[in-house]
């Protein structure tokens, strides 16, 4: 039996919906604050007054602003690796896995480069602070794009003597680099261009790292 919006019965009732809408609405103004200042120069009360909320009701929800860019990382980064895990099972050939995952992070950008600006400049790349803290779910999505690397060593697709590790960071390194292009508008918006752009990471890891069979095969 379906339940109506709203409805006592529900899961989560009004009382629920309100809390978690207020939630929401603390986070998403917390990218805007963080993106347009950067986390150390602004404080929890610019936070509450972008979000149009009393100073304590984000203290309600979050303990600190660090909990608060810890959540918005985790959100997003966890949706990521379920993408890669899901894109990992697909039967497809690796070039294909590599370019589904490069599409989708530049398409995040695209959606959210205000979130996107925030999780590269605030977090992975603060590597004395909240990077350190989050190493091991950073590392996470480079050890999932090794093993598929790896894989495709074993079947002969890529060199066996380029270190699985390293091929994996340098993927993702270089999607990483576009990103900061765009944010730091040194490269074009286009939407011609991101299109582009996911090939040529593609293109430009795939073709140092596959064999000359393989390469000969991916061309006819």
């Amino acid at each position: 039996m379906s339940v109506a919006r709203g409805d006592s019965r529900s899961p989560i009732g009004p009382r629920g919906k309100a809390s978690t809408d207020k939630r929401r609405l603390i986070l998403d103004a917390a990218v805007r604050v963080f993106a347009r200042q950067g986390f150390h120069a602004c404080r929890v009360s610019d936070i509450a007054d972008e979000a149009g909320v009393a100073y304590g009701l984000v203290y309600h929800y979050f303990a600190s602003k660090d909990e608060v860019l810890d959540t918005l990382f985790l959100e997003r980064w966890n949706v990521m690796l379920e993408f890669i895990r899901e894109v990992d099972s697909e039967p497809i050939a690796v070039r294909e896995k590599l370019r589904a995952i490069a599409s989708f992070i530049v398409d995040s950008y695209r959606h959210d480069p205000d979130l996107m600006k925030v999780i590269i400049v605030e977090v992975t790349r603060a590597a004395n602070s909240f990077g350190n803290t989050h190493i091991d779910t950073i590392r996470e999505a480079y050890d999932l794009i090794g093993g598929m690397i790896i894989k495709a060593q074993e079947d002969g697709v890529f060199k066996p003597e380029i270190e699985s590790r390293f091929a994996a960071m340098a993927f993702y390194g270089a999607i990483e680099q576009l990103l900061t292009g765009w944010i730091f508008d040194l490269l074009p918006d286009e939407d011609e261009y991101f299109e582009r752009a996911k090939w040529l990471v593609v293109e430009t890891v795939c073709g140092g790292l596959e064999t000359k069979a393989s390469e000969q095969a991916s061309v006819t």
